[in-house]
């Protein structure tokens, strides 16, 4: 199990912060907690309500995460075995089915 770098944990909070400044205005903030390979994400709204995005898995790459989604009715998180991309696509990726359904 790769060990996440305290460069990446440094850097990914900043590029999702980033990401969603640039496309999501309907997040106030964006907070990531680690655990092990995991980094857990969570999404602020406007309104202040938190919300569950994602858990990356860091596989030994900055640049390439395992994604799962978080589902609220069941509490839990879904892998996406089928994703391969950036953490910022990922966050795009989650961002359409959870947030926007939540404030559009």
């Amino acid at each position: 199990m790769p060990v996440i770098p305290a460069s990446t944990k440094t850097s990914l909070p900043q590029r999702l912060r980033a990401r969603a400044k640039e496309r999501w205005p309907q997040l106030a903030a964006v907070h990531v907690r680690y655990h092990g390979q995991f980094a857990y994400v969570t999404g602020e709204l406007t309104d202040g309500q938190q919300l569950p995005l994602m858990r990356l898995r860091y596989s030994g790459s900055a640049h390439r995460w395992g994604l799962a989604v978080y589902r609220a009715s069941n509490n839990s998180y879904e892998d996406q075995y089928w994703f391969s991309g950036t953490t910022e696509e990922a966050l795009d990726f989650v961002c359409d089915v959870l947030v926007i359904p939540i404030t559009g």
